[in-house]
């Protein structure tokens, strides 16, 4: 009798345990109210730094403004309309910059800083460099002032850089030192398509 009963109660038991495991629900359901703060939080500060650098430019009538397409202002100390070639991914340039408080008081001096060469969009500089630097011509110098977002962030350099600290820096690029071969090959086809 035990025999009859055994293959029963094994399909029993077998169909029982092959059901699907049911998800447990989360302990505890967050309601992404810290994300949606911290989003507005990040706003304000994006609109107090924006007011902030549009008054300097209103007070600042010696030089000419201009928008870049990343968020950030600039106008330049020493302008090449001769040149034509900006930097590109890839290429590798000799700078020197400073880095100052939008109150103008120096954080870094450019010889604190020294001369650097930077691998254009390879390197890990503060956002608003690794931008403004394209932005530049061989020989040029231009002023920019970057909000906290494009500068050093909310964490700050760690040393002299501050949380959520807005930054003016004089970007001169020195030399083009290396250009990548898409560089070269666009360059060269620009010639050929201006003669």
């Amino acid at each position: 009798m035990i025999k009859t009963y055994l293959p029963i109660l094994a399909i029993i038991v077998l169909f029982t345990a092959c059901k699907q495991p049911e998800a447990r629900r989360p302990v505890s359901v967050k309601s992404g109210s810290f994300m949606r703060a911290s989003i507005e939080r990040n706003k304000g500060l994006l609109d107090y730094e924006e007011k902030l650098i549009d008054s300097i430019i209103a007070r600042d009538t010696a030089n000419t403004y201009h928008s870049s397409s990343n968020g950030y202002s600039y106008y330049f100390n020493v302008h090449d309309s001769t040149q034509s070639y900006t930097p590109k991914e890839g290429d590798v340039v000799k700078i020197n910059y400073d880095i100052r408080t939008l109150n103008n008081e120096t954080i870094y001096t450019s010889e604190e800083i020294g001369i650097v060469d930077f691998r254009i969009d390879k390197e890990d500089y503060f956002p608003g460099l690794r931008t403004a630097v394209k932005l530049l011509k061989e020989g040029e110098k231009a002023t920019f002032l970057f909000p906290s977002s494009l500068a050093y962030g909310y964490h700050g350099d760690e040393d002299k850089v501050g949380t959520n600290q807005a930054v003016i820096s004089t970007i001169t690029l020195l030399d083009i030192v290396q250009k990548a071969s898409d560089s070269v090959s666009e360059e060269s086809e620009n010639i050929k398509q201006a003669e």
